[in-house]
């Protein structure tokens, strides 16, 4: 997911992935151990860390499809892959749409699928796309700039009412009703600009300063989440993933926030079950049946070593679900 500093980009978590997708004993890996083409999907290419891993170790048989909806984090991708010729294909595309997609470049039938959920640090580092509270840049936080609604669209135009569900509901932000209060009657006099603007005054607003994280961080967690319709999105990319797998397939999800990790478990929980009818009913007339193995009972976190080298990587949380068949 690109670089940020000038220092160059580690992907989190890699070697857990890596063992998880295509590890020995792995579905992927003994097919390609017996010489058929092995096909995977990166939903979130951004620089490409993932994706080269995944090529080199599924040499030379290994494909894939990398997507990302950002034409920046795209760009970045086809110079560091470039090494991979046919065996790679990218696609600018929301990874909501990832069967599609997938279908319209001949990858169906897939041994392993990889969504990474973290924000690109190709976009913290453009001050121009208003992702940090540090930006003195627009207040936009688009990750695909063809959408219409920005954050500060969402800043200076929603009721009251909608900015304190979203902060509280998308953010777990325990102030939310005081920020949104704060938020209206300031923009009455000066509507909000840039982020650095927004993020200095919630931090103003807030009453309790968290130790561990920037005052605005959740706040602006919710906008970003808003803006982009993340959940929505990661709710129809996980259902079309598990569509294209083939049966031994793994779907693998990097989260980065507690919302998002709750959401992939009791995806993979659901989509392990048999019956998904309410517990009072007493015989099952949903018709559901089991799709996914969970793998990671528990998440997988990085060890202390990634974390010194990484600090993203902190609160990353792999989560593995295996397709049956």
């Amino acid at each position: 997911m690109g670089s940020s500093g000038g220092r160059p980009h580690e992907p989190v978590l890699l070697a857990e992935v890596l063992v998880q997708l295509a590890g020995a004993g792995v579905p992927a890996a003994l097919r390609a151990e017996a010489g058929a083409v092995v096909r995977f999907l990166d939903a979130t290419v951004g620089a490409g860390g993932h994706a080269a891993a995944i090529l080199d170790r599924t040499a030379p048989l290994g494909r894939l499809l990398g997507l990302d909806r950002d034409p920046a984090a795209l760009e970045v991708a086809r110079r560091q892959l470039g090494r991979f010729g046919e065996r790679l294909v990218l696609a600018r595309a929301n990874f909501a749409r990832c069967d599609s997609v997938a279908g319209e470049h001949g990858f169906g039938a897939l041994d392993g699928a990889l969504f990474d959920l973290g924000l690109s640090s190709i976009q913290l580092a453009d001050d121009a796309r208003g992702f940090s509270f540090r930006s003195g840049g627009p207040l936009d936080m688009r990750a695909d700039p063809d959408l219409g609604t920005t954050a500060a669209d969402l800043v200076n135009t929603s009721p009251v009412d909608e900015l304190r569900r979203m902060f509280r509901e998308l953010g777990d932000e325990p102030e939310a009703a005081r920020i949104a209060s704060a938020i209206v009657r300031r923009r009455a006099r000066e509507p909000f600009a840039t982020a650095d603007e927004l993020g200095r005054f919630v931090a103003g607003v807030k009453t309790r300063r968290p130790r561990s994280i920037d005052p605005a961080t959740q706040v602006f967690q919710a906008l970003r989440m808003a803006v982009n319709g993340e959940l929505d999105n990661l709710a129809r990319g996980l259902e079309g993933a598990v569509r294209l797998l083939r049966p031994g397939g793994r779907l693998a999800v990097i989260s980065f926030h507690s919302l998002e990790d709750r959401t992939v478990k009791q995806f993979f929980v659901r989509e392990s079950r048999d019956c998904i009818c309410p517990p009072h009913l007493p015989t099952c007339v949903c018709g559901h049946r089991a799709g996914l193995r969970v793998i990671t009972r528990r998440p997988l976190t990085a060890e202390a070593d990634e974390v010194a080298r990484n600090p993203r990587a902190r609160s990353a949380r792999l989560r593995i679900a295996e397709k049956l068949s």
